[in-house]
């Protein structure tokens, strides 16, 4: 308001006063709708039903037996090179004092990993980060937790590993993951080709229980060694995602166990939560792969603020 219109002290104190209420009352409003946000998000549930998939036809995916010879090709190598001697050697090279850790930030990492193109996936050729960002904007729209947004978004940036980690090729790198040390179930993909892992006839290795004891928990199964295992190695002391996160993480590719029902005698007591964490995931992870290209730029800033929140350290030792 120009100061000639204002005649007296009166009309300036009652038009500032009006003002100052009408910024008062957006600031109650914007308060208001932050908490009845943050009430939201408290309350909404990892596990509740997806809608974003609610109209997508699911039969079209994971359609493996008209897959390209890419895929195929994949699978056998995979299942005739996951041994438990090599996954050993993973694990030690993983945890070795000798190995140099790269470090960057997470979204350094996801731009890093959006050159790679799966090739054990028939579902998608999108890049990485596109498929990343698919899945995190499928789970934010369906109202899910913050914390499993963050999953969404980095769930596969293990694959880092095939840059710099000494991995062999795609194979032991992505894929399906499956338990080694005990007979691979019929009911992982192309079973048939397991029999050329020298596990698969071995006196302990081959047998049904394998090196477990029935009930020993899924945590304790070695599983094959992959960008699953490597990420969730990576989060679980760097991160503040909870349990059930880091269970979608390393699980999310087992898809014997949380679509096929197959190792449940491997379950212990406390275990059904981990299943149902991973089975909520799956979705989001899945069926985002036909939703529309995101955009990049637009997304960015809001996903730098969610991944400050749950990684203390800016710097990620990889």
């Amino acid at each position: 308001m120009a100061p000639s219109a204002i005649h007296d002290t009166h009309q300036l104190g009652a038009a500032l006063e009006s003002i100052s209420d009408a910024v008062d009352e957006v600031n109650v409003l914007k308060a208001r709708a932050a908490a009845k946000k943050a009430r939201l998000e408290e309350q909404a549930s990892f596990d509740s039903e997806s809608y974003f998939d609610s109209s997508k036809d699911k039969a079209s995916f994971r359609q493996y037996e008209s897959a390209c010879d890419r895929v195929k090709n994949f699978y056998a190598e995979q299942h005739a090179k996951q041994t438990v001697a090599y996954n050993i050697a993973a694990r030690q090279r993983f945890h070795s004092k000798s190995r140099v850790r790269p470090e960057m930030t997470v979204w350094e990492a996801i731009e890093k990993l959006n050159t790679l193109i799966d090739e054990s996936d028939p579902d998608t050729e999108l890049s990485q980060i596109q498929h990343l960002l698919q899945s995190a904007e499928a789970i934010r729209r369906d109202g899910k937790p913050r914390w499993m947004q963050l999953v969404g978004l980095i769930h596969d940036l293990g694959k880092l590993m095939l840059f710099f980690d000494g991995a062999q090729g795609q194979w032991d790198v992505v894929g399906d993951t499956f338990p080694v040390g005990c007979r691979f179930d019929e009911r992982c993909i192309y079973p048939e080709t397991f029999a050329a892992n020298p596990d698969s006839r071995d006196a302990v290795y081959g047998t049904p229980q394998g090196v477990y004891e029935k009930g020993c928990g899924v945590e304790n199964l070695i599983m094959s060694w992959g960008h699953d295992e490597y990420l969730y190695l990576v989060l679980k002391d760097q991160s503040l995602i909870p349990r059930e996160g880091l269970a979608m993480v390393r699980f999310h590719s087992f898809y014997p166990w949380h679509k096929e029902g197959a190792y449940r005698q491997f379950m212990a007591e406390g275990d059904e939560v981990l299943l149902n964490a991973v089975r909520a995931f799956n979705p989001y992870d899945l069926y985002s792969k036909s939703d529309d290209v995101p955009s990049v730029d637009e997304l960015k800033p809001y996903y730098l603020e969610l991944i400050d929140e749950f990684f203390p350290r800016r710097k990620i030792r990889w």
